[in-house]
């Protein structure tokens, strides 16, 4: 692991320090949890564009899938 300087506004200190108190972890480990989070929402965001730009070039025709209908199954709710 590396250690790196970051800069944040105080009120978003005080609520780190408050929320890392609360969940008895370091500031660091709380950090490390945002990025990850972070790093696993810009994935997410990436393979979403991409999925709806195959879909805008390509889209569904009439009928594409009309073959698996029969093989869905729904529950009565």
């Amino acid at each position: 692991m590396r250690t790196i300087q970051i800069t944040i506004d105080e009120p978003m200190l005080v609520e780190v320090d408050r929320v890392t108190q609360q969940l008895g972890i370091t500031r660091s480990a709380f950090i490390r949890h945002a990025l990850q989070l972070a790093l696993k929402q810009q994935k997410i965001s990436l393979l979403e564009r991409k999925h709806r730009e195959g879909y805008a070039k390509k889209p569904v025709e009439a009928g594409e899938f009309d073959i698996w209908e029969a093989e869905q199954e729904w529950e009565n709710l």
